[in-house]
């Protein structure tokens, strides 16, 4: 059954974020407010990863989970965006700003939040937390859940996409940021791509930045100059892992006439690739708003288990999109390698 719909958006300044998480933290959280028939709201706090909602990617994502929650559940919402080349502890501010707000659950997007959230979670026994993409795959707490997703399986997918697509016989491939986490992306496209075509020639990665600097998810002038890079290669199918950064390789490489595959959402129809749309091969999607509502929807129904739940092609966590029929003729590969995969006849790596 549908309940009654609350919206109620909050910008929160830094100067404000500042003020805020200096208050003590152990507040007992308040489970939301009475909305007039005996029930309670729940009222969700959000922390983005950089970039923020709005980067038409990864962000955008966890944004989709959070307005369907908006939509079909009974709560209220605040959002906090994150700092490029902040320290942790304003992470860790943040999180502890919107439990001492009595925000509950509160969510922090994006594997850097996981130690600040497990350590925060502590201190607020009674609020649910969820990190997505928690580092590892690994939480602790009672309260505590992390969500985390097999990029390897969807990306071994459109990495096969690409080979099949080529014309060239050379493929690319522009990380973000060369942690872990993107290096799998990596990982099962080259896989992929292999598997495809035996023959393939996938170029050498080309990672935007180097952590501490996390600048190749959100610039897109990075992205443009590394699709540059690969253009000149040779390579005429590119797939970026770089969340807004993302952005620049997508309209570099469909003004080159070449294949683009894009990252977390399905990047076909969004705004800012408009005059690229035609050249998006197709999309590996990370269904983060999935992980969000499912999480959200637990602790609307008192259902929430802590632990870390996976989500991956077996259960749709993960996948391509085939918005633009470019993909149609060569679906039923991918669907094969895709039963292979889940049926365990395929392992897919998670690093290079």
């Amino acid at each position: 059954m549908r309940r009654g719909l609350k919206i109620s958006l909050v910008t929160v300044t830094g100067a404000a974020l500042t003020l805020s998480a200096s208050a003590c933290g152990g507040k007992k959280a308040d489970t939301g407010k009475d909305d007039g028939d005996g029930k309670k709201s729940l009222k969700i706090g959000l922390a983005f990863d950089i970039g923020g909602r709005g980067d038409q990617s990864f962000n955008d994502s966890a944004a989709a989970g959070l307005d369907k929650a908006k939509k079909d559940l009974n709560v209220t919402t605040e959002e906090i965006s994150a700092k490029p080349d902040e320290p942790d502890s304003d992470k860790e501010s943040r999180l502890r700003l919107l439990a001492n707000k009595g925000y509950n659950p509160v969510i922090g997007v994006g594997f850097a939040y996981t130690t600040s959230l497990v350590k925060v979670a502590k201190d607020f026994p009674k609020t649910r937390f969820l990190v997505v993409d928690a580092d590892q795959c690994k939480v602790t707490g009672a309260n505590v859940k992390g969500a985390c997703f097999s990029e390897e399986q969807g990306s071994f997918l459109v990495g096969a996409a690409a080979a099949l697509k080529s014309k060239t016989g050379k493929i690319g491939f522009i990380g973000g940021v060369n942690v872990p986490l993107i290096t799998k992306f990596q990982a099962g496209y080259e896989a992929g791509a292999k598997k495809a075509k035996p023959g393939i020639k996938v170029l050498p990665a080309k990672y935007l930045t180097q952590p501490p600097n996390f600048d190749g998810f959100k610039n897109p002038a990075l992205g443009n100059e590394a699709a540059k890079g690969q253009l000149d290669g040779g390579a005429d199918v590119i797939y970026h892992a770089a969340g807004g950064a993302g952005i620049g390789v997508i309209k570099t490489v469909g003004a080159a006439k070449k294949w683009a595959i894009g990252v977390d959402s399905d990047q076909y129809n969004q705004p800012a690739v408009a005059g690229a749309k035609e050249f998006i091969l197709t999309s590996m999607i990370k269904h983060v708003d999935v992980a969000v509502f499912d999480f959200v929807e637990s602790v609307a129904n008192n259902t929430f288990q802590p632990g870390t739940k996976k989500y991956d092609l077996s259960n749709d966590g993960v996948g391509y999109s085939l918005t633009g029929g470019k993909i149609d003729d060569i679906k039923a590969k991918l669907d094969a390698l895709k039963a292979d995969i889940v049926a365990g006849k395929i392992t897919v790596p998670t690093k290079p």
